[in-house]
C-alpha cells in the first residue's frame, strides 16, 4: 500500500514531515544555481525539478488528507508526475521550496490536530487499494526520504565531479 515504506523504515512519519523543509533549505543554501538546475543524467530530474515535484505532491497530499477526512469511501485520483513536470521550467528552486514549506506547515498543523481515531479513516487508491489516513501520512514521510536521498546523491556527485 505504501510504495515508500522501505524509505520510511522505523522513522516516525510526523518527525520526518517536520524535518524535511529545513533539510531541503539547508541543502539548497549550499548550492549554486548551476548545480540546482543540472540534471544528473539525461531524463533525470534536477534538484530544482525534484523540489517542484515535492511542492506539487504536497498540494496533492493536502487534498488527499482533507478528502479522506471529509468524505466516506473517498477514491484518490492518481496523477502522472511526468506530465506535471512539463511545467517545472516556470519555477525557481526557491519558489518550489517556499511553496512546499508553506503547504507542509499547513498539512502538519492539521495532522497534529487530529484525534488518533482519524488516522484509521479509510481511503482507496485505484492502483494501491484501500489504505488508511495513517498510510497516507507514512507515504508522505517515505516520499520525503526518497527524494532527500536523490537530492543528496546529486549533491555528492556534483561535489566529487
Amino acid at each position: 500500500m505504501n510504495p515508500y515504506a522501505a524509505y520510511l523504515a522505523d522513522n516516525n512519519p510526523t518527525e520526518v514531515l517536520r524535518a524535511t523543509p529545513g533539510k531541503l533549505a539547508g541543502i539548497l543554501h549550499t548550492l549554486s544555481e548551476t548545480q540546482v538546475n543540472r540534471a544528473p543524467a539525461p531524463g533525470k530530474w534536477s534538484i530544482r525539478e525534484i523540489l517542484c515535484h515535492l511542492a506539487d505532491c504536497e498540494g496533492v497530499f493536502a487534498f488527499r488528507i482533507r478528502q479522506t477526512l471529509a468524505e466516506p469511501d473517498h477514491v484518490i485520483q492518481p496523477f502522472d508526475q511526468d506530465h506535471w513536470a512539463r511545467t517545472y521550467a516556470a519555477y525557481t528552486a526557491q519558489a518550489a521550496l517556499d511553496t512546499f514549506t508553506a503547504v507542509r506547515h499547513w498539512n502538519l498543523a492539521l495532522i497534529q490536530s487530529l484525534p488518533s481515531e482519524a488516522f484509521s479513516r479509510a481511503v482507496t487508491h485505484p492502483e494501491r487499494g484501500t489504505m488508511t489516513l495513517q498510510t497516507v501520512v507514512e507515504t508522505m514521510g517515505g516520499h520525503d526520504l526518497n527524494h532527500l536521498k536523490q537530492i543528496e546523491s546529486i549533491v555528492t556527485r556534483a561535489v566529487s565531479a
